[in-house]
Order: C-alpha cells, then structure tokens, then sequence
C-alpha cells in the first residue's frame, strides 16, 4: 500500500494520475497547505521541503519519496510502466518530464501568482510569465504536431504536463492558436485514470462551481502563503 499526502493542485494530480494509470493500491492523505500543515516536524520527516506531493510506500520498506517528477519515475520504475526501459526512450520522457519541471510549472506558477493571486495588478510581470508560458505552449504544440504523445507512447512526461497545462484558463494564457496542444489535452483528458486522478483529493472544479466563495477564499489562501514565512 502507498500513502500519498496531496492536495488539488496540480502538482498533487501529477501523482494521483500516475498512481491511477498505473493501478496501484494507494490511501489518500489529505492536506489542507493553507494551514500549512506541510510545514509540521511529522511530514517533514517525509518532505524535507515541506511540499506536497509525497508518498510513502509501505511495501517497500516505508520508502519515501517527495518531488513529484521524482515521485512520477519512482513509480513509473517500480511497475515497469509509462516509462521505457532502452536508454533512449527513458530518456526522451525525462527530457519532456523536465521541460514540464523546469519551464511549464515555474512559468505557469508565476503566472498564477500575478495574474490571480498579487494583491497588486503589476502589468509587466503578468505579461512576463504569461508570455513565457504561451512560449512553452508553442514548443508543446510543435512537438505533437507529428506525435500523439510527447514522447512516443503515453507517458509520465505526458501526465506532468498536462496536469499543468490544462489550468491555462486560470493563469490567463490563450491556447486557441495552439490546435495540436488542444487535440492532446482533449484526448488525454477523457482517460478514465485522468478522470479519477483529477478527483483526488476532490473535484476542484465541482467545489468551486457548488460554492461561489471557493475560488475567493482560494486566492485568499494562496495570498497568505505568498506573504508568509515560508513562501
């Protein structure tokens, strides 16, 4: 059995995807990150940098693993799936697992952080980090132009940045030019293991549609973390 400690972002559904597609028998341990709970001396003792997500895998000897790319090739590794074997391949999935850890995610996250969580409205960094992000979508799109998936069958590399790209609404970003970027996110997202990932911890979409304060209070949260001790 696999403990995941996660939240409804999407870094936590990088992990509760794979762990679907994948199969694995895993308990969901929810974490409320605006108490900041990830900051606590327990979970530390699993997360060093006090981020979700994590697992801890109780089959092999209580291992436990925090990053989510890290956490994403562990598992990939451990089953023999969503990941190939031959130098190349294994490859090709890190490099486009990287681009989401090194570019999309960081590009996408500041985007977040001045288009929807700055108390203050600062143009040209709003302008900065979503360019750069319609950028990354650009490179996103010209790779699928001839490829269903990122790198060759479906993959980890495939699940990070999706997990990512498909709040594009949320950062501000347009991705109408972006026809091959559109198709894959389409596809990727009626798989029915996308569709359970995307549930765990819950249906963020669904709460915030079922309570108008949600997405308030969301931001509001978001605000305490930019402004607090931590970051």
């Amino acid at each position: 059995m696999i403990d995941l400690y996660t939240s409804a972002t999407p870094n936590g559904w990088k992990a509760s995807i794979t762990l679907e597609e994948l199969g694995l028998p895993y308990e969901v341990k929810a974490l409320d990150i605006s108490t900041n709970v990830q900051k606590e001396d327990w979970f530390l003792k699993i997360n060093p940098n006090g981020r979700i997500p994590a697992i801890v895998d109780h089959d092999n000897d209580d291992f436990a693993v925090f990053e989510s790319g890290a956490l994403m090739m562990y598992l990939a590794e451990k089953t023999g799936k969503l990941m190939p074997t031959d130098i190349k391949g294994r490859s090709l999935v890190i490099q486009w697992l990287m681009f989401q850890m090194g570019g999309i995610g960081p590009m996408m996250g500041q985007a977040n952080v001045f288009y929807r969580y700055f108390p203050e409205k600062i143009q040209p960094a709003i302008d900065r980090y979503q360019n750069e992000s319609a950028r990354l979508f650009g490179v996103l799109d010209r790779q699928l132009e001839n490829n269903e998936y990122l790198a060759g069958d479906y993959s980890i590399a495939d699940i990070a940045n999706f997990s990512w790209v498909r709040i594009y609404e949320w950062s501000g970003v347009d991705i109408s030019p972006f026809k091959n970027l559109i198709r894959w996110l389409e596809n990727i997202s009626k798989r029915p293991a996308v569709i359970a990932g995307l549930n765990v911890p819950y249906n963020l979409e669904e709460r915030m549609k079922a309570q108008k304060d949600t997405e308030e209070k969301f931001k509001e949260n978001a605000r305490k973390m930019l402004v607090g001790k931590d970051g």
